[in-house]
């Protein structure tokens, strides 16, 4: 998180989170995972309600109310299971041909 040392007569005022949202599935014995990243700005105005920086778990549980908030999370987890379906199952591959001695995909 980025923070003001001072805003609006309050410490630590945060004014943008850094955040990182995953998701994952097993399939086949593998697991597979997609994950979105992303910062979200918030601005404070004095007089409305503040909540102190703390490094704690509830204001950790706080921050993800913020979050939650204000991103489509919906959206991002259809995204995150899209992309997972597509690792499971392929819908496209790499084609080359013979004299660009490509290097072979993983094996699956």
């Amino acid at each position: 998180m980025n923070a003001h040392i001072e805003a609006e007569g309050e410490d630590n005022v945060i004014y943008t989170v850094h955040y990182r949202y995953t998701g994952s599935e097993e399939s086949g014995g593998k697991t597979y995972s997609s994950t979105q990243i992303g910062t979200q700005s918030y601005t404070y105005v004095a007089g409305n309600s503040f909540v102190p920086y703390a490094d704690t778990e509830a204001f950790e549980a706080i921050v993800i109310g913020w979050l939650e908030g204000s991103l489509d999370v919906s959206a991002m987890q259809a995204s995150i299971a899209a992309t997972i379906a597509i690792e499971i199952a392929p819908v496209n591959e790499d084609l080359y041909f013979t004299w660009q001695n490509p290097t072979p995909p993983p094996a699956k």
